[in-house]
């Protein structure tokens, strides 16, 4: 059991780190949209129709990381340990 709780509270914590610098990044990145669109459309010789969607996909591809690879487990371990800490209380009525 003290595994799954370790493995819970990292899924969890994790989470929260990911949101926390997701949240950072899409701060920096609408922040300075316009100096960094500058610079990349001339660095990388493209448009801004070109560079939008990337930026767009890659929040999305965050969002999906963050959501069903950190979020889900973490709650389903928390769901786990839940039941089993009612059934262990309702076996030690039971006795």
């Amino acid at each position: 059991m003290e595994t799954v709780r370790m493995l819970r509270n990292i899924f969890l914590r994790a989470f929260v780190v990911a949101i926390a610098i997701t949240l950072g990044f899409a701060f920096v990145t609408f922040t300075f949209w316009n100096a960094w669109m500058e610079f990349a459309t001339s660095h990388f010789r493209t448009d801004t129709a070109t560079l939008t969607p990337i930026a767009i996909q890659s929040f999305a591809q965050i969002r999906f990381f963050v959501w069903f690879l950190l979020l889900t487990p973490g709650l389903a371990l928390q769901w786990t340990l839940k039941a089993e800490e009612k059934s262990r209380r309702h076996a030690t009525m039971a006795e």
